[in-house]
């Protein structure tokens, strides 16, 4: 049974490498978003910086992408920045693929 429990600590280990990679790779989209936003908001330096931390924080209100997404729509909207919630979605999906690079460059 030791090749048994060793596959299954294997899958195990690899299920949580997984989930990490997951969850840095959310984590760097969302702070890329926020920079991206905040650009559109007319911030810069420790302001973007700052600002693009609040929407990685966002993260952390519910499952899913949806308070990251209503979070910057609103915040965009709010100062007169004309975008659809189909357009940060948009971004949002381009931005996934940017931070994968930028997680598995940093592996």
């Amino acid at each position: 049974m030791t090749t048994f429990n060793e596959r299954e600590k294997g899958f195990e280990k690899k299920y949580e490498r997984d989930q990490e990679l997951v969850f840095k790779v959310n984590a760097r989209r969302n702070k890329l978003l926020g920079l991206w936003a905040a650009e559109k908001l007319g911030l810069a330096g420790d302001e973007a910086e700052a600002y693009a931390k609040s929407v990685v924080v966002a993260d952390f209100d519910k499952p899913g992408d949806d308070d990251v997404l209503q979070k910057v729509l609103g915040d965009l909207t709010q100062k007169g920045v004309q975008i659809s919630e189909h357009g940060v979605r948009k971004e949002m999906e381009r931005l996934v693929g940017v931070a994968r690079e930028q997680v598995a460059a940093s592996m």
